[in-house]
């Protein structure tokens, strides 16, 4: 069996699950990482951590913020800030711009290499596979790379100076995009999450083999016989959501003139937000007068998160609101693919990939806009009235294709490929 070394931080479901399915074809998972985010590791997995100064170490600690999450919202959520705009924002546009340039991880990059070239010398590596965020990961792979001749797969899970949720300045932009050239020039392939997104990678660094690969869902992680739905029209979000690029006001919307017009009692709908809690959301629970319907309940267990999808009536899937942006996959509809309930999408725009995503797979309906919010809605309401449930029509071949197994086999062929098997 080959050896592939992992170089990555934040997971996502992406890394746990290469380093679970890898070994079926026949390549074993080696991990180089540092204080890993995530929600569990195999026991026997090689795994080396390289501690490291966190820059934002002493805030963190006097502001009692979770290292996990990110430090603006936190801090946004810490004083009562409900949305941007305010006079924090340019102490935090500092904080991102100039202090955590490249990343927050930068002092990562240093022990990273030494430990790395430790592990080249000492383990029968024949590939090298870095996954970003953070993008210091893609910058201690060139390092290792370049110096063993050991191909190199970078993996960015969302794009770096083209990203979608990019929030700085022009300037901090222009020297992401410097930087990014130069990093990955030497890989000796790219990988992301989306057909559009790939494309755009092979724009900025041409002549480069550059490949798409959706995230997946773990088969494993629904266990067990699916639990009764909610005797209410239960709409059940899960994840983060960012302010700014999705937005739930569309559904308020809906939900309050269809409610309004007697379509909906509101004695018979929840809405239910797991995650982080929003001081924004809140107040626009309240602006469209739904909080007797529409609740946050803060972040839970990745298991309780399932359990609650699964017995949920609909799944609402926040797609991206950016103009000109239809290759963002938000990473809940996987997770939700794999809870086979039925998904409404809001948002985005026609035709986009979780469009078509929802359209092959037949797991749900995809509205963009304020009326077609509306009618998928209430159709949907008047089939839960009539038959005490919506029922899941997905398509078990095409939803398949999705699992992380699948998109395992897809690094693998290149890696094969590469590592000239």
């Amino acid at each position: 069996m080959k050896k592939v070394l992992i170089i990555a931080r934040y997971f996502g479901t992406r890394i746990p699950g290469l380093i679970k399915y890898l070994p079926e074809y026949k390549w074993q998972p080696l991990l180089l990482t540092t204080d890993p985010i995530t929600r569990e590791l195999p026991p026997d997995l090689p795994c080396w951590n390289t501690p490291y100064q966190d820059l934002l170490r002493f805030w963190r600690r006097i502001f009692g913020l979770n290292p996990y999450e990110d430090f603006r919202t936190q801090i946004r959520n810490k004083f009562g800030v409900a949305s941007k705009g305010s006079a924090l924002d340019p102490v935090l546009t500092f904080v991102s711009e100039v202090i955590n340039y490249p990343d927050a991880d930068k002092g990562w990059r240093h022990p990273g290499i030494k430990l790395g070239m430790e592990l080249l010398q000492r383990e029968n590596i024949s590939a090298i596979i870095s996954s970003s965020s953070p993008v210091s990961g893609h910058i201690i792979a060139r390092e290792l790379s370049g110096r063993s001749q050991i191909p190199w797969v970078a993996d960015l899970r969302d794009l770096w100076s083209q990203n979608h949720n990019y929030t700085y300045s022009r300037f901090r932009k222009i020297l992401d995009r410097r930087l990014e050239i130069k990093t990955l020039g030497p890989a000796s392939a790219l990988v992301t999450a989306s057909q559009p997104w790939a494309d755009r990678l092979s724009e900025l660094h041409r002549g480069k083999t550059t490949c798409a690969i959706t995230n997946g869902f773990d088969p494993a992680d629904v266990k067990g016989p699916a639990p009764g739905l909610t005797t209410k029209f239960t709409i059940t979000h899960t994840g983060n959501i960012y302010e700014g690029k999705q937005d739930p006001t569309r559904l308020f919307a809906a939900l309050r003139r269809l409610i309004s017009e007697g379509t909906i009692d509101p004695g018979n709908i929840e809405v239910r937000f797991y995650g982080p809690a929003l001081v924004w959301l809140d107040k626009e629970v309240r602006k469209y007068g739904l909080s007797g319907a529409v609740k946050q309940h803060g972040t839970v267990p990745h298991d309780v998160a399932i359990e609650k999808q699964r017995e949920s009536q609909l799944l609402l899937l926040l797609d991206w609101d950016v103009p000109g942006e239809n290759g963002v996959y938000p990473l809940k509809v996987f997770e939700y693919l794999g809870s086979m309930r039925p998904i409404l999408a809001t948002g985005g725009t026609t035709g986009n990939v979780v469009d078509v995503l929802l359209r092959k797979t037949g797991t749900g309906v995809h509205a963009p806009e304020a009326e077609a919010i509306i009618n998928a809605i209430a159709r949907l309401y008047r089939e839960y009235r009539q038959d005490g449930r919506v029922t899941f029509r997905g398509a078990a071949g095409e939803i398949n294709r999705y699992s992380q197994r699948e998109m395992t086999g897809q690094f693998a062929t290149i890696l094969d490929r590469l590592s000239g098997k």
